[in-house]
């Protein structure tokens, strides 16, 4: 898991907004790991929302909060499906407020099945792939 700024694979400079946080000024909102990966998607493995003849619905995710509040290493790449793990730091600190991630699965467009991604796109995510990921 990561916990440690010097081992994030890439950042993704994000300014929290009044609804990511609750009445304690705390960030719980997970909405920031959505933002963040599908970003590097859109971006980085040739996937558009819109058109991509494939879609990512998440399937499982998970959410550790710690202190106050790097980019999403993959530590699973399938041939459908890819496991993300995102931390959060708040600018100029080493230790993440919040570690989480989640699991895509891609599939088809219109028939909504399992489908392998395109080359690109697992190029594009194996550039995120952590030391453990088996590709």
């Amino acid at each position: 898991m990561l916990r440690r700024r010097e081992r994030t694979v890439d950042f993704l400079p994000y300014r929290t907004r009044w609804l990511d946080h609750d009445q304690y000024a705390h960030i719980n909102n997970s909405v920031y790991y959505h933002l963040v990966v599908n970003t590097y998607l859109i971006k980085h493995a040739h996937l558009s929302p819109t058109t991509s003849p494939l879609i990512g619905l998440v399937v499982s995710s998970f959410s550790l909060f710690s202190l106050r509040s790097r980019f999403p290493p993959v530590t699973n790449l399938g041939s459908s499906s890819v496991t993300y793990e995102v931390a959060v730091f708040e600018e100029g600190t080493e230790q993440p407020g919040a570690v989480g991630g989640y699991t895509h699965v891609f599939l088809d467009r219109e028939t909504r099945k399992s489908a392998p991604m395109p080359l690109d796109t697992r190029a594009g995510l194996a550039g995120l792939a952590s030391p453990t990921c088996k590709l």
